[in-house]
């Protein structure tokens, strides 16, 4: 029996007690009762105190309406026992063969469970990263990278249509910059001022020209241009490249100046004039944001004509929004604080509600030490650790793990020697070998002739009634509501959190001679140890699932 299940039965309990005469709900039944483990063991399997929530709505005190609804709760089927508590709540404890079947259900629906479709109807973009083409990917990439990919994963998971978008800069003086950075290195002469160094430029030139043979002969502007375009798409390919090898996963590469190319800036200047929103002064044009909350107006052309970049991003945010978009989710660095208000204000300024439309989340900072010492160059990068530095250094999966078991908002240093080492003190190790245990297990059971009985005849639940039993399956049964809030929270460390606790749990369970799941010696396979392999395939396809929503493999052996 899950929380969801558990909490199903009660509302069931509360509308029979309706029904029948004996409580009064003038609000009506609550569709859905919380649920939670108890914290101390011997006060049940779950606890809920919905008792107290409703008491003064039902017109009578919480031990008098948990009495009543503990007396039909003892009723329902895999029930079996209920005790009142305190002031009014109430401890539930579930019968072994109730507990027992949350394996057959996470066996049956294998890696679909803990799925679920609380957002479903939702169209959600994720956009993250979001860096200029000039240059590789960093450690704050690297960060955004992680989170924004499960954050995309976790709201897919809860039922969300996702849409996970890299907005590419693409458009300003930096690619000019860029572009003036290759051909001083393809010629010769010193950096230009404002622009790029590194190894990587160096890099760049040469792919330049083996791409483009004699591009550096134009003059002028047509030989800008040329190298300008073909540096971007080199450099751009570099960084899905290595997105791509780190499991990071885009659905759109949006160009910038795609945006100003298909007139939607013009476009949406005029829809901001309509709305009354913007106004001139000093030869510039603005957009008052501060009439919903905003520190100050912003600029939307200068004086001189030049757009800025907040009106590349109000035209950017319509777009999305044009697209069938009903939340936008922002992934921005620790220096974008001040962007929250201006983008809540920008979206109300074209009648939006930003409470409902948008979610602006602020990474901070990481360093990564090895040897007590903070890693902040790249030879090739010049003055940055990169993606690919931290990846060859560290492996994909214990950065992406030590990354994803953290809220956004909390600053973070981690320690190579730390993440990488082969030791239960390692979450990720820990988490993976659980899932390598499984594995092994299962092999061995291969190997004895066990092979998986058949859910509906030969599965007796009840034989899983050991405590360690109760404690895995309640476990596992959580799940689904870890996953559920991960997404509605854009939080998906609780999952990683999940994973380690489960790991735990499961360690525990194995360790437990009277749970071994193999029979001993020359016993033969009874329904006991077949009602085991079944916990040991459900345990296996949560832990698997759980580091999948992360990015993270589960590695068969370790």
């Amino acid at each position: 029996m899950t929380p969801a299940q558990l909490s199903t039965t009660i509302v069931d309990a509360l509308s029979t007690l309706v029904d029948q005469g004996d409580l009064a709900l003038p609000d009506g039944v609550p569709s859905e009762v919380t649920v939670e483990r108890p914290r101390q063991k011997g006060h049940g399997d779950y606890a809920t105190n919905v008792a107290l929530q409703l008491a003064k709505k039902a017109g009578t005190n919480p031990r008098a309406l948990g009495e009543l609804l503990a007396a039909r709760l003892k009723e329902a089927d895999g029930i079996a026992d209920v005790e009142l508590a305190g002031p009014g709540f109430l401890n539930i404890t579930v019968e072994a063969g109730a507990q027992g079947q949350v394996a057959a259900e996470v066996v049956a629906a294998g890696a679909s469970y803990g799925r679920s479709d609380v957002l479903a109807g939702q169209k959600i973009n994720v956009e993250f990263i979001s860096a200029n083409p000039t240059g590789p990917l960093h450690l704050g990439h690297t960060r955004w990278a992680v989170l924004g990919d499960a954050i995309g994963r976790v709201l897919a998971a809860a039922g969300a249509d996702v849409t996970r978008e890299f907005y590419i800069n693409d458009r300003g003086v930096q690619m000019n910059h860029f572009a003036d950075s290759i051909i001083a290195s393809a010629l010769g002469e010193p950096k230009p001022e404002g622009g790029y160094a590194g190894e990587y430029i160096d890099d760049l030139a040469k792919a330049v020209e083996a791409a483009s043979p004699g591009i550096f002969q134009l003059e002028g502007e047509e030989r800008r241009a040329a190298v300008r375009a073909k540096g971007y798409q080199i450099q751009l390919k570099e960084q899905q490249d290595q997105l791509d090898g780190f499991n990071t996963h885009f659905d759109v590469w949006f160009s910038e100046l795609s945006l100003h190319d298909s007139g939607s800036v013009p476009e949406t200047l005029a829809r901001l004039k309509e709305l009354g929103h913007v106004f001139e002064q000093d030869g510039a044009l603005w957009m008052r944001t501060t009439d919903f909350g905003d520190d100050k107006d912003r600029v939307l052309i200068k004086s001189d004509g030049e757009l800025t970049y907040f009106a590349s991003d109000t035209a950017y945010y319509l777009n999305k929004r044009a697209r069938g978009f009903d939340h936008c989710i922002y992934l921005l660095g620790a220096d974008h604080h001040g962007y929250v208000g201006r983008l809540r204000a920008m979206a109300a300024c074209v009648g939006d509600d930003p409470d409902q439309t948008l979610d602006v989340m602020i990474g901070q900072l990481v360093k990564i030490l090895k040897d007590g010492q903070e890693l902040k160059l790249s030879k090739r990068a010049g003055n940055i650790i990169t993606l690919d530095d931290l990846a060859s250094e560290i492996g994909v999966d214990a950065l992406r793990y030590s990354l994803a078991r953290y809220p956004a908002d909390s600053p973070l240093t981690l320690d190579v020697a730390e993440i990488t080492k082969a030791s239960n003190d390692n979450p990720v190790y820990y988490v993976q070998y659980a899932h390598a245990r499984t594995c092994r297990m299962l092999a061995n059971a291969a190997d004895l002739g066990m092979t998986l009985p058949d859910l509906a005849t030969e599965f007796d639940p009840s034989l899983l009634a050991h405590e360690r039993d109760g404690e895995l399956l309640r476990a596992l049964a959580e799940y689904p509501r870890v996953v559920a809030s991960a997404a509605e929270l854009r939080e998906p460390h609780r999952v990683a959190r999940y994973l380690e606790d489960t790991a735990s749990v499961f360690n525990k369970w194995y360790d437990t001679k009277e749970c071994r799941m193999l029979p001993q010696g020359d016993e033969p396979v009874g329904p006991a140890n077949l009602a085991r392999l079944v916990l040991v395939v459900a345990t296996q396809t949560v832990i698997a699932g759980g580091l999948d929503l992360l990015g993270v493999s589960a590695p068969e052996r370790m």
